[in-house]
């Protein structure tokens, strides 16, 4: 396979795709927030002070600019169904030691963990991640949602990709219960990642609405596939698989419904494809 971006509804266009030569899918689909989904980008230009909306470092005025970015609906009557029916045509593209991670937040993960279940087995169910942040408004009401929840699903529990010399090492909590030698080294991951989002000016930013940093697919790119493997994201939004894949020396496979998005992929990836 070579690097790929797919412009159409992936539920048509995975039946095309030929069988087991995936090695990881990584999906990132709609929540069902029942909210259109977007994310206006800011443009900020020099300015003279009477012009300025905002002054930077050193008293330097600069003006702002909203740049419009896409959006999407995001809102299904039956959501399981919607999932489940795209994932269900996926599976035949995996390889026998290949998985699946699906990333959710709390309205649907767990309908989905019961539908996934059914589909493919429960022995295959192989852990549920959880992606902590801190970022936004916090509630005065109730405890403020600050994680996603990703699901793994291996197609062989005895055998499937795992490096785990690929994992990252965080400090101890508590170095000097471990003496000075695992101190230095730290700790491996656990199924709860802290990872910042995407940051608002940053350079990773591409403007579509739901992008995931990459350091958090990074992670699972080099811990589940292996130098040249292929991997495929069917809602692939802002192409952070396909970057994350190419950076890693694997091949990319990238669907996505949205004129807007595919737009974005390519240019994000253009060296790649």
């Amino acid at each position: 396979m070579i690097n790929q971006i797919i412009h159409g509804d992936c539920l048509e266009e995975l039946g095309k795709l030929p069988d087991k030569f995936v090695k990881m899918i990584y999906i990132d689909p709609p929540f069902n927030t029942g909210k259109t989904q977007k994310r206006n980008r800011i443009k900020v230009t020099k300015s003279s002070e009477e012009k300025s909306d905002r002054t930077g470092f050193g008293g330097t005025n600069y003006t702002s600019q909203i740049i419009d970015s896409p959006t999407y609906e995001d809102s299904y009557d039956d959501f399981e169904s919607f999932l489940i029916e795209r994932i269900k045509a996926s599976l035949h593209t995996l390889t026998d030691d290949g998985s699946i991670f699906i990333h959710l937040d709390q309205r649907e993960v767990h309908y989905v963990k019961v539908a996934m279940d059914k589909l493919v087995g429960r022995d295959k169910f192989m852990g549920s991640l959880v992606w902590q942040y801190d970022f936004g408004a916090r509630s005065k009401t109730k405890w403020s949602n600050k994680h996603d929840d990703i699901l793994w699903y291996s197609m062989n529990p005895k055998n499937y990709v795992f490096n785990y010399d690929q994992m990252l090492r965080v400090p101890y909590m508590a170095p000097d219960l471990v003496g000075p030698e695992k101190a230095a080294i730290g700790k491996t991951e656990t199924d709860v990642i802290w990872n910042t989002i995407v940051p608002t000016n940053g350079k990773e930013k591409t403007g579509y609405p739901t992008q995931k940093p990459i350091a958090l697919i990074n992670r699972f790119m080099k811990i589940h596939t292996n130098p040249g493997d292929t991997v495929m994201d069917f809602f692939a939004g802002s192409g952070t698989l396909g970057e994350s894949a190419a950076l890693h020396d694997r091949k990319f496979v990238l669907i996505d419904e949205s004129k807007d998005a595919v737009q974005i992929m390519k240019d994000r990836l253009s060296k790649w494809i």
